[in-house]
């Protein structure tokens, strides 16, 4: 059994070793339902928390103008078809995993960065999120030891032969990981955090140290000071995703837990800016940032359900289970009781056996 670790992971040096993809991009799709390819790939980021709390929470606030998008066909965000009798969020607890790839323009893969899960009950309003390290060590019955954000990519290279969907394997793994049933996926495309925060003019944190990192290959110019900023998209998208300095002099490396707390500092300084008037004002702009980066299995009629039932949902009412461990190159071993302890709250949660949040949905 991990015990809990405090020390930081190390930087990685070098290229990350991925499974071979094809030099041109996979065309993006709703999950269930076809559409016509799009040749675009977001940008590198670790910020899949702050579009995950727009999606669920921040939307969901302003539910009866999504609602309204949804009822006039504006948004072609879920799958059109009818929702299983007695599955509707109005009345059952949902579960949804949550995915986001390691895309750029010159390095297209499918090695998920951030792996999460959520569970909503209807009857407390509330949620919780489970987040997991993209280099937990997962040893599973039926399934190959290695590191769980390179699941979804092994499943994406025999979806022809399997006939089963990388995402519904990833629902099936998942579930059995975590000891509940996972009902829908969602992957999101990092391109629209940046596109969410320049649509809410921006967002304020303290930026905890001096960052600066720089690659002419992909264009990231990394340059923050510490102290109190406003940050635009791409700024943010820098401070999330941070890890490492090749500047003279180096500025201190940043591990994934650092920046799952930095994650947290966006996401509260979006919820505040998305609660505020001018927020209001401006969600249209949001919505219409999220329905370009984001597909999901979710029917379209369970969409305006889940809006129904969590239009009011509070950040108080959410509880984040980040899950660490110990770092040991290339893997981190989990925390098994704070393992223990997020399948627990998933499970109550769906139970709706009520407890409050943690701190961390504070932070």
């Amino acid at each position: 059994m991990s015990t809990r670790n405090n020390s930081s992971l190390p930087p990685r040096n070098g290229q990350r070793a991925a499974q071979k993809q094809p030099a041109k991009a996979a065309p993006r799709k709703k999950l269930g339902k076809k559409t016509k390819p799009r040749g675009f790939f977001a940008k590198m980021a670790r910020s899949l928390l702050l579009l995950l709390i727009v999606a669920i929470l921040g939307v969901l606030g302003y539910g009866g103008y999504l609602y309204w998008k949804l009822d006039q066909g504006l948004l072609d965000t879920g799958v059109d078809k009818p929702v299983p009798a007695g599955q509707s969020a109005t009345v059952k607890p949902l579960t949804m995993l949550l995915l986001g790839t390691d895309s750029r323009p010159k390095h297209v893969s499918y090695l998920t960065d951030v792996i999460m899960v959520a569970a909503l009950n209807p009857e407390t309003k509330s949620a919780t999120v489970v987040s997991l390290p993209r280099d937990t060590y997962v040893e599973l019955s039926g399934y190959k030891k290695t590191k769980i954000n390179e699941f979804y990519s092994r499943f994406k290279g025999k979806e022809k032969t399997s006939g089963i969907t990388a995402e519904e394997e990833m629902k099936t793994m998942m579930g059995k990981y975590l000891d509940i049933e996972v009902d829908y996926a969602t992957v999101l495309d990092f391109q629209g955090f940046r596109d969410v925060v320049d649509k809410l003019g921006g967002v304020d944190v303290n930026v905890s140290a001096d960052m600066c990192y720089k690659d002419s290959v992909d264009g990231t110019n990394i340059n923050l000071k510490q102290g109190p900023a406003e940050l635009d998209g791409d700024k943010a998208l820098d401070y999330v995703r941070y890890r490492k300095s090749n500047c003279k002099p180096k500025t201190k490396a940043s591990d994934d837990f650092d920046r799952n707390k930095r994650q947290n500092e966006v996401l509260n300084s979006m919820l505040s800016q998305m609660q505020s008037f001018g927020g209001a004002v401006k969600i249209g702009g949001v919505l219409d940032a999220m329905n370009d980066n984001m597909r999901t299995d979710i029917e379209n009629e369970q969409l305006k359900d889940m809006i129904a039932t969590y239009w009011n949902i509070s950040k108080e009412n959410v509880e984040f289970k980040p899950v660490t461990g110990t770092w040991r190159s290339p893997y981190v071993y989990i925390n098994e009781t704070e393992l223990a302890e997020a399948r627990t709250s998933l499970q109550n949660r769906i139970a709706g056996i009520s407890g409050a949040a943690t701190a961390d949905s504070q932070n």
